[in-house]
């Protein structure tokens, strides 16, 4: 039987290693890849064509919820694994609603991980316990029901500039990461500024927290780093 090849996409190098050594345990899984940038990320599935991938929900240079969208474009078939500190309504009906099969909490055990793979593999959904199927439809219909998210209007490159952003990166930083021009990152900021009615870049901090993008605001948020 050929082995499950499954990508993990995590920044932490000693979690994504112990996660690495539990998955190679299993019988009849494969860790194919690994990523430790969200930028990274949907690169990496297209190339290998994984059939899981076990992704952070927080992630530097792309946020998990837009990797995942960004995932179920270029390789749809690969299903997705969330890992969230986050047992909140909004976090997880974003996460399935982005594409995501399982959402699995980090305090969760490494038999629920493993079983969260061995579900979606099979076609199913796995949540992790305190979580339940039932309340996430209810959840679903809701946000179903609810006005369009602004953020959502965001294009694929305003959302990786929004991130990049609030992780303190100025124009041309932003533009090296992303190899594109100073000007064209201070352009696609401004957009992303106006459409989603910010001013500052504590609007914008406040925003991406908000978002799940990043665990918590940082103590500093007024001087951008250089790098």
């Amino acid at each position: 039987m050929t082995p499950a090849r499954i990508v993990l996409a995590e920044d932490h190098g000693v979690v994504r290693q112990g996660l690495r050594a539990l998955l190679e345990k299993e019988p009849g899984f494969s860790v194919v890849g690994e990523a430790a940038d969200g930028l990274q990320v949907a690169d990496l599935v297209e190339r290998t064509r994984p059939d899981a991938l076990v992704l952070d929900l927080v992630m530097p240079g792309l946020g998990g919820l837009d990797v995942a969208r960004e995932v179920v474009r270029r390789s749809p078939r690969t299903r997705i694994v969330i890992l969230s500190m986050h047992a909140s309504e909004a976090f997880v009906v974003q996460a399935f609603l982005s594409g995501a099969a399982a959402y699995v909490l980090k305090d969760s055990s490494a038999a629920d991980l493993v079983r969260a793979i061995h579900e979606v593999l099979a076609g199913r959904r796995h949540l992790s316990p305190p979580l339940s199927d039932e309340a996430l439809e209810v959840y679903l219909a809701r946000a179903k029901k609810g006005e369009v998210d602004v953020y959502e209007r965001l294009t694929t490159r305003e959302r990786q500039v929004l991130h990049l952003a609030a992780e303190g990166l100025s124009n041309p930083a932003i533009g090296t990461r992303l190899g594109i021009s100073p000007r064209t990152a201070q352009t696609h900021r401004a957009h992303v500024m106006e459409k989603l009615g910010l001013r500052t870049r504590r609007d914008l901090i406040v925003y991406a927290v908000n978002r799940g993008l990043f665990p918590e605001a940082p103590g500093d948020i007024d001087p951008p780093r250089a790098s």
